[in-house]
């Protein structure tokens, strides 16, 4: 049975390796990152390294308005017309995240500390604006907030690898990541499983190692298992199918803050990839999603409706962390094929080409 928010929150012992967590260990290791792209030749890193766009050259984005005041996704209901106001409302978060996402990796691309120095101020603008602290419960604004705080975590995680970065912008950003995370959480309850707990757990995960938060970090390890319960014989998450003509899209969208937690736990000593329940594990989910894009007969048992299904190659950026441990010949050719392209996605820290892309085909 699933503890409120509160309770594990009141309750929630640390794990055993998340009593010693290295808040520099991050989703990546970085130095070793920076010295695998900087002699490499492959034309899939270069090509990637060379569309980087740059936080030093884009303006600064002022921190939005409180409270925030976002309208739903969707005109009504979960699925269906998009809302365009949407859209409207959230320039400011996208902009800042780009820009955050780009300094960082400018700086593991081309270890330019000038950029990471831009993406901490950018940071720390926010930070002192008590941005994201100020929104209504249960609304569009919170789900905002979950991505956002993701991105600038994630960021984050990465440049407390720069020795040059102002360590009082750092302990401004962290502490504010920490507030950010704890009440995001709060509004949580046990009902609340589909794709945005796991997106919020990703950022707790992010926060929790950046600012050495057992009881964040724990939260997240204890989401993702949460979500490998939720996995179905086919490999479906259930709730996800439940979005009628989007629901192929939801179950990749789902997976996506589910490999970054997986990835954030390895770096602590902790594998989340080989974690089963009910014998299935996160790779079942995985290959659903890769057959269901090829073929999306496959979702008819769920759910009468045409799929909404073309995906773009940055809706599998996530992928590349997974095919960065596990043979790519055993994906799914569409997973596989789609990441023979640069993929961009600022929520889990910009080009993941650049962060996990192999520079050599994976071997068995």
């Amino acid at each position: 049975m699933r503890l409120s928010l509160a309770l594990f929150l009141a309750l929630a012992a640390p794990l055993p390796h998340s009593q010693h967590l290295n808040p520099r260990a991050s989703f990546l290791d970085a130095p070793a990152r920076q010295q695998t792209l900087a002699p490499t030749t492959n034309p899939l890193l270069l090509a990637a390294i060379h569309s980087l766009p740059s936080c030093v050259s884009t303006p600064a984005i002022p921190a939005p308005p409180v409270p925030m005041d976002i309208p739903h996704h969707y005109l009504s209901g979960s699925s269906g017309p998009i809302n365009p106001a949407e859209a409207v409302a959230t320039r400011p978060y996208t902009a800042f995240e780009h820009r955050i996402t780009a300094g960082m990796n400018q700086y593991i691309a081309t270890s330019n500390h000038a950029e990471a120095q831009c993406a901490l101020a950018q940071l720390d603008t926010w930070a002192q604006s008590n941005a994201l602290l100020d929104y209504p419960p249960r609304s569009q604004s919170w789900y905002q907030v979950e991505w956002t705080l993701g991105s600038a975590a994630i960021t984050t995680s990465v440049l407390v690898n720069d020795p040059t970065l102002d360590p009082a912008q750092l302990h401004r950003v962290i502490t504010w990541l920490d507030a950010v995370s704890r009440k995001d959480l709060t509004f949580e309850r046990p009902e609340d499983m589909n794709n945005h707990h796991y997106w919020r757990a990703l950022a707790a995960t992010a926060t929790g190692v950046v600012a050495s938060d057992d009881t964040l970090f724990h939260y997240g390890i204890t989401a993702y298992k949460d979500a490998i319960a939720e996995v179905d014989p086919a490999g479906a998450f259930p709730r996800e199918m439940a979005r009628h003509e989007n629901a192929i899209h939801y179950q990749g969208f789902a997976l996506t803050p589910l490999i970054l937690i997986a990835e954030f736990a390895s770096r602590q000593n902790i594998d989340l990839y080989a974690y089963q329940s009910h014998h299935r594990t996160i790779r079942d989910a995985i290959l659903f999603y890769g057959r269901a894009v090829a073929d999306p007969t496959l979702v008819k048992p769920y759910t009468s409706d045409p799929q909404n299904n073309d995906p773009h190659p940055n809706d599998f950026a996530a992928f590349n962390f997974y095919a960065a441990r596990f043979p790519t010949e055993t994906l799914p050719t569409s997973i596989a094929d789609a990441l023979q392209h640069p993929t961009t996605e600022t929520r889990i820290g910009g080009n993941t080409t650049i962060l996990a892309a192999n520079p050599a085909p994976t071997k068995n």
